[in-house]
């Protein structure tokens, strides 16, 4: 049944969140850093101690983020202007004896100076335990995050929010966008996300639909997309992560049609799955996926690898089943036979930035798997903008005649070992101290060609001077080093010049 989340009742709720300070600065204040770090860790005890005597806002931090019983005074209180009588009809929340419960999740969302409430279903622990529906409405999960934090934030006209879900990366969007249409095969996700967009006043066209059908012969500056993209049979168990589409077909479609829904210019970010199956290269797997047609450049980051039973054990839990009982070994067992039966030995991960362009496409897949701290968006709009610079210096000659800066961020890591006569080196190794945080071994030359890459002189002319230094061919070292300073410049540790204000 979908709820009955009126715009009056959505309004009233929001009035009633304002007057208690139910924000995402308000829940820190109230619970202090300690509970609320708690709290992200499912320990709900030192958050129950912080709202005891909170008044209404810790009513309502009871009520939708730990899930408590409470009196209906209390609630009444915490809700007005919005009848308790209202609230239950519209399914905000449910009886429980002659307490009150939540019956959706309404939890304070908020990132750098935004901050938003985002509208979805209560998950199993919430429930009890008990697994969650079919048609379930996901809240902002690790997944969701991990896309908000990969997703570029440079201003534009038109964004897409393909399989919208709750609607939190609509949201996002609406800081950087003048106009978002968000989409979801589900009618339940489609009726929270509007509650989601009325009660934080954030303008969204909604269409329901699968995949790209809502949005036939349009096209848009930026897509985004949290698609069903679990790996398995084909079957919809839960419309959130379900596509009914077998193996990462799901994935495979968002990919391939998505670069037809934008602009010149315009750029897609997506999480993403793929199988990795023995005898084939994920990377050559995925790159099948692109349009046949070319024009578009593609950037896949993989983020970690699962192997098939950790993958099924990790979403039967999600759904809230428990692994020992019979569904859940059911279930488990069903999904593991048809990873044997597809020659599935893991399943892959991660992102993918995808641009239309007009000219020849860069295709690069490359693994990620190591921890970093800063968001991945900012780097994917360099990323693409690093591209531009090398599709503009294809040439040999192009690139040998530019110059070029280590950038501060690069740091230099050597390894050596005890001799007979003092240390001696087994490796230099590249590290970027920011964004992604890449690596990359190098030999005692590129050392020293890094260490002259400071704007004054071309790479070509530091390679001659390196090769009269050191002994070396000229031509050698120059057709040896290409493919490194290519692979640096793309990673961000080498920058042109004119990018850094020229010489240093």
């Amino acid at each position: 049944m979908i709820p009955d989340l009126s715009h009056d009742r959505i309004d009233r709720l929001r009035d009633a969140f304002h007057s208690a300070g139910y924000d995402a600065d308000g829940v820190v204040e109230l619970l202090g850093a300690e509970a609320h770090a708690a709290l992200g860790r499912g320990e709900p005890v030192p958050a129950l101690r912080a709202t005891a005597d909170a008044g209404s806002l810790g009513t309502l931090v009871r009520l939708f983020l730990l899930g408590e019983a409470e009196s209906q005074a209390a609630v009444a209180a915490a809700l007005d202007p919005l009848p308790v009588s209202e609230a239950t009809a519209a399914g905000l929340v449910v009886t429980d004896g002659d307490r009150l419960r939540a019956g959706l999740d309404i939890r304070p969302h908020g990132v750098g100076d935004e901050s938003w409430w985002v509208v979805s279903d209560l998950d199993s622990d919430l429930r009890g335990g008990r697994p969650v529906e079919a048609d379930h409405v996901l809240g902002v999960g690790h997944a969701s995050l991990s896309l908000v934090r990969a997703t570029s934030r440079r201003p534009v006209d038109s964004v897409l929010d393909l399989a919208t879900g709750c609607g939190v990366q609509a949201l996002h969007a609406s800081a950087h966008a003048q106009r978002i249409i968000a989409t979801d095969v589900s009618k339940r996700a489609l009726a929270l996300a509007e509650a989601t967009f009325r009660l934080n006043r954030v303008d969204v066209e909604l269409a329901a639909g699968e995949w790209f059908d809502p949005v036939r012969g349009r096209k848009f500056d930026q897509i985004v997309c949290n698609p069903p993209f679990v790996v398995g049979p084909a079957r919809t168990d839960f419309t959130y992560r379900d596509s009914g589409l077998a193996g990462d077909d799901a994935s495979a479609l968002v990919v391939r049609q998505l670069p037809s829904f934008l602009n010149e210019g315009g750029t897609g970010q997506l999480l993403a799955s793929w199988v990795h199956r023995d005898g084939e290269d994920w990377q050559d797997r995925v790159s099948r996926w692109l349009p046949p047609s070319g024009g578009v450049d593609a950037w896949f980051v993989q983020r970690d690898i699962a192997d098939p039973a950790l993958y099924v054990g990790t979403w039967v839990r999600d759904a809230g089943y428990d692994p020992r009982s019979p569904q859940g070994r059911r279930k488990a067992a069903e999904w593991l036979d048809w990873f044997g039966a597809n020659d599935v030995i893991g399943i892959g991960f991660g992102f993918v930035t995808l641009r239309r362009t007009d000219g020849r496409g860069e295709v690069v897949c490359e693994d990620l798997r190591h921890a970093f701290d800063d968001p991945l968006g900012p780097e994917s709009e360099q990323w693409l903008r690093r591209v531009d610079w090398l599709r503009g210096h294809d040439s040999a000659a192009a690139l040998l005649a530019a110059r070029l800066v280590t950038a501060d961020s690069t740091v230099l890591e050597a390894v050596s070992e005890p001799g007979d006569e003092g240390w001696n080196p087994l490796v230099h190794r590249l590290h970027r101290t920011d964004g992604p945080g890449w690596q990359h071994e190098i030999d005692e030359l590129g050392v020293r060609l890094l260490a002259g890459c400071r704007g004054a002189l071309p790479i070509g002319e530091l390679l001659e001077l390196l090769a009269m230094g050191y002994g070396e061919d000229a031509d050698d070292l120059t057709r040896a080093a290409i493919p490194m300073v290519r692979e640096l410049v793309r990673h961000g540790m080498l920058l042109p010049a004119e990018w850094t204000g020229g010489d240093r």
